[in-house]
């Protein structure tokens, strides 16, 4: 079993809508997800809205850790941003790697981000 960690968010006007997902992968055997939506009424830029959608996932990630660790599951928090350089959320992705690798998970990103970019994007 694994276990991976995703947020997306979408802007509508003043409100943005944020989803996190946990995604249960048991290899073989499929995978399900449970899914937390917010939404929150401010302006922001999209490198904050970007830190701000990895800070969800760091917060999930380390509420389950203990858990996943006393049954020796692995976990990995994806983030939804992009490692081209052309995209806009690119300017958040140091930032976010080192955070995610700074609090000891495994960091991935689009286009390896699944739980980020596919699941969590569904629910926005």
């Amino acid at each position: 079993m694994k276990v991976c960690v995703g947020s997306d968010s979408h802007v509508y006007g003043d409100a943005i809508n944020y989803a996190t997902a946990v995604v249960f992968i048991r290899e073989g055997k499929g995978a399900f997800t449970f899914i937390r939506k917010e939404r929150e009424i401010q302006k922001i830029s999209i490198k904050e809205r970007m830190l701000n959608e990895v800070n969800k996932s760091v917060e999930i990630a380390y509420a389950i850790c203990a858990v996943l660790d006393a049954y020796g599951v692995e976990m990995e928090v994806h983030a939804d941003i992009n490692t081209d350089p052309d995209f806009k959320s690119n300017v958040a992705l140091r930032d976010a790697m080192g955070y995610i690798l700074g609090m000891g998970y495994v960091f991935k990103a689009k286009p390896y981000a699944f739980a980020s970019s596919n699941c969590a994007d569904m629910m926005v």
